[in-house]
């Protein structure tokens, strides 16, 4: 569980180790208050669900220093998101 916490890709994945000590904090505080997981654990340990969820993107870190939870795309707007817009040769 504590092996995430040594690993370099899950510090620089959230943004360094201030970062992931303030969101695992964080985290915590919610899911002691009730806050529901994200991810299948077959453990009651919450730090190993925390940590987890991170490993698996479901949270980060937003702007404001709050946990955010990541919401997948809706496939239209990741379609959309892809697509390129159709150019006209005659326009270059």
């Amino acid at each position: 569980m504590l092996e995430e916490l040594k690993d370099e890709e899950t510090v620089n994945k959230v943004g360094g180790r201030f970062k992931l000590s303030t969101l695992i904090q964080k985290r915590l505080v919610q899911l002691n208050q009730g806050s529901r997981a994200l991810v299948n654990a077959d453990t009651h340990d919450k730090m190993s669900i925390v940590l987890q969820e991170i490993m698996q993107d479901k949270i980060i870190l937003n702007m404001e220093n709050e946990v955010e939870e990541v919401k997948p795309l809706d496939l239209d707007q990741t379609i959309a998101a892809v697509e390129t817009p159709d150019v006209d040769i005659a326009d270059l």
